[in-house]
């Protein structure tokens, strides 16, 4: 078996996903894992927090310097895969290092989301998504609390699509710094809206993953009762 095909049943085994036929999906897997190779000595909560400190600096340097911003965010997005890929290659995947690394994912989230109100973007707007994307990964986490043992479905609203959301907006920004030439509104606005049709298209395909995932462990004879309180339909 080649490295990179063991990259790729590394991340699926680790993560409950089969991604083996997505292109895309193997693509960034295969990149990060070479991104790993000159950094596999460094303590992957370092490589989360580095993330997290890269997206707050894109946070501080978008509305003066959006170019700064874009590397910054790109970096933020490039840390966060090549934490997960140490953690494989040196063998420190474990339960510890995925709380550091969900936390340093959301702190970064929210970095992002701040990225776009430092643009220009609404406040509030920016607030909802925010919310949506909590949401999101409460769903996943809660339907794998009671015995989803797969990621539910790769949507359309994961993290790597926010991070190119926002680095679209900083390279918008910093070409063409008035608004964008065929709407005419501010880049802020336009990656907001992506990101709100993103997070509908991501919710819904989420919803049905977690429920096809979650049908067969809830009918009689499955071996596993509802707990009190929980509602699994």
């Amino acid at each position: 078996m080649s490295a990179d095909e063991d990259s790729v049943r590394g991340w699926s085994r680790l993560h409950g996903e089969d991604v083996s036929g997505n292109r895309v999906a193997v693509g960034w897997i295969r990149l990060v894992h070479l991104l790993a190779r000159p950094v596999a000595r460094v303590p992957p909560d370092v490589l989360s927090a580095a993330g997290v400190l890269s997206t707050a600096g894109a946070v501080v340097t978008a509305s003066r310097w959006p170019w700064v911003a874009l590397v910054l965010v790109v970096l933020g997005g490039v840390l966060d895969g090549v934490d997960g890929a140490v953690a494989l290659r040196a063998g420190r995947a474990r339960p510890l290092g995925a709380v550091v690394d969900a936390v340093a994912d959301r702190l970064s989230d929210v970095g992002l989301a701040a990225v776009l109100v430092a643009l220009g973007g609404d406040f509030r707007w920016a607030a909802a998504i925010v919310v949506a994307m909590f949401l999101h990964e409460y769903a996943r986490a809660r339907a794998q609390g009671v015995g989803m043992s797969s990621a539910g479905a790769i949507t359309v609203a994961e993290r790597p699509t926010r991070v190119v959301i926002v680095a679209v907006a900083c390279l918008g920004a910093a070409v063409f710094p008035t608004a964008t030439p065929w709407t005419r509104w501010p880049w802020a606005t336009v990656c907001l809206a992506l990101w709100s049709l993103c997070a509908l298209v991501g919710g819904a395909q989420l919803v049905a993953g977690i429920r096809r995932a979650l049908a067969g462990r809830s009918r009689p004879g499955s071996g596993m009762a509802d707990e009190p309180g929980d509602d699994l339909r």
